[in-house]
């Protein structure tokens, strides 16, 4: 396991013991970068408000360790296989958005993603040599745009 990913586990358990929540960190390092995965009795915690946690807690480790990292690599923390149901339903929203773009010719814009679920979408529909994906906006209002080519 990298040492970035082991002292990223190290602090989330360290974190957990001092707000009195019962999770446990379980890192590893894959080709994404550092994934950890929290179980415990307070793991609906994690996932409550579609997963805001683990959305801050991502957002903590990068800016603790983010450096660290090769730019392909990121942290991925999930609780109760949330992360993995997730990716599968941005994979089949991509599917549908990329059939939509193909059949009305017009562009197809999404919702509110996080840059993480941006991401997953980009590389769904990379291999698509008819369409583009593109981030447009900026902050709060950046938003992922697919059109043909």
């Amino acid at each position: 396991m990298s040492d970035v990913c082991e002292r990223s586990e190290e602090f989330l358990e360290d974190l957990f013991d001092d707000m009195g929540l019962d999770l446990e960190p379980d890192a590893e390092w894959n080709d994404e970068g550092c994934y950890i995965n929290l179980t415990g009795k307070d793991v609906e915690l994690a996932v409550a408000e579609n997963a805001e946690m683990l959305d801050a807690l991502e957002t903590l480790l990068f800016q603790m360790y983010g450096r660290e990292l090769e730019r392909e690599h990121r942290f991925v923390c999930d609780a109760d296989g949330f992360r993995q149901t997730r990716k599968s339903e941005l994979h089949a929203m991509a599917r549908f958005a990329a059939d939509q773009v193909r059949k009305s010719g017009r562009p197809f814009t999404f919702g509110v993603l996080t840059s993480t679920e941006r991401r997953i979408i980009h590389m769904s529909l990379r291999e698509a040599d008819d369409l583009l994906t593109e981030s447009v906006g900026a902050g709060r209002e950046r938003r992922l745009q697919i059109s043909p080519k």
